[in-house]
């Protein structure tokens, strides 16, 4: 069985970033069903994007949004043959560590609803009912750090 090796990142060039949206394309317009539109919402350039590249080949994407006093995270996206091998769970843990550095103490994000327990893993707290967005079933989650958690 070959060792996959994903390398994560926070996107700082073009080309990385195709290679973000051409993740979420496969996932969620091919995968999802997901209307092009509403993937490609207009905020891309208003956030920060993620990649994680297996030998050079992306396979997995985010984005956050930076907002008045909490980061948004969105578009986490796995290509289904990456799936279960943990990069969803590298990729997500990076992506939290960089949060964390930035300082806030509030993370929300929409999570499908099959993916709840992958979310709660890592301390989100589902909020409400769920709700439909892009025709998929999914749930508002927040997640506290505290402060001092942060700073040690």
């Amino acid at each position: 069985m070959e060792k996959l090796n994903p390398r994560y990142k926070i996107v700082d060039n073009l080309n990385d970033l195709q290679k973000a949206f051409f993740v979420r394309g496969v996932v969620f317009v091919e995968g999802q069903n997901c209307a092009y539109s509403e993937d490609c919402d207009g905020l891309d350039f208003a956030a920060v994007h993620f990649l994680c590249t297996v030998n050079d080949e992306p396979v997995a994407a985010a984005r956050i949004r930076i907002l008045k006093d909490y980061v948004k995270i969105e578009r986490l996206a796995v290509r289904q043959q990456y799936r279960g091998k943990n990069i969803g769970t590298g990729l997500f843990a990076f992506i939290l560590d960089h949060i964390n550095q930035l300082g806030y103490t509030k993370t929300v994000i929409h999570a499908q609803s099959y993916l709840l327990n992958f979310y709660e893993k890592f301390g989100f707290v589902k909020q409400g009912e769920k709700f439909i967005e892009a025709n998929i079933e999914h749930y508002y989650m927040e997640l506290y750090v505290n402060k001092l958690d942060v700073e040690s």
